[in-house]
């Protein structure tokens, strides 16, 4: 069946947020004079793992500042996302759809604020027509509660939608909301963990929309 919208995930699928996560947590580290052991840095999920300044404060020692780290770790990555452009293929994605006819949201376990405030600084707000984000929410993803929302806002059911991931969390996220999804897998997951994913993808340039919807329907 044809969708009638498509609803994107945001960290990692429309914009490579996580590089810029991991690029400010080896810069944070080099500040100190140390490397950022990268092993286990990215849960098999796909997301970062929690508490790495209680890692850093315990190889700085005393001195380390936590609220001081942070925030120039944030001003850092705020730094690169002035640049950041949203991944490849995306943007004809975005055009392709709109040339079919078909509604946009996104779902993202990410904040509004995070999410609006990227997707505004690369153009890119207001060829969504909806957006659910993690604090309007009471559960994150592999929880559906934020598709769930995206629908309820598309005013659509499940069959009527088709999901766009590039974590496994986000697949199954999806599919509990009534989904199909394709997933196009971050560089900081290996494709193995996408096995239940209705289409995968190594990027989104790989196929024309078009194309991408045929394989599905």
């Amino acid at each position: 069946m044809t969708p009638d919208a498509l609803i994107f995930d945001f960290d990692g699928l429309i914009m490579d947020t996580e590089s810029t996560l991991l690029e400010s947590w080896r810069w944070l580290w080099r500040q100190h004079g140390l490397e950022l052991p990268e092993e286990g840095f990215f849960a098999a999920h796909g997301g970062p793992v929690p508490e790495r300044y209680t890692e850093l404060a315990a190889a700085v020692g005393a001195s380390f500042d936590r609220d001081a780290s942070h925030a120039r770790r944030n001003a850092f990555r705020a730094r690169l996302h002035e640049t950041l452009e949203p991944a490849p293929g995306i943007r004809d994605w975005l055009d392709q759809a709109s040339a079919l006819g078909l509604r946009l949201a996104v779902a993202s376990s990410s904040a509004q604020e995070w999410v609006h405030g990227n997707l505004a600084r690369a153009g890119l707000l207001d060829r969504f027509e909806v957006t659910a984000c993690g604090d309007e929410v009471a559960g994150h993803k592999p929880d559906p509660a934020v598709y769930q929302l995206a629908l309820r806002r598309l005013g659509i059911g499940a069959d009527r939608g088709l999901a766009f991931e590039d974590t496994p969390h986000g697949v199954a996220a999806a599919q509990a909301a009534g989904l199909r999804c394709v997933a196009v897998p971050n560089a900081f997951v290996q494709v193995a963990h996408f096995a239940q994913a209705d289409l995968v993808l190594t990027s989104a340039a790989d196929l024309t929309l078009q194309t991408v919807i045929d394989k599905i329907s």
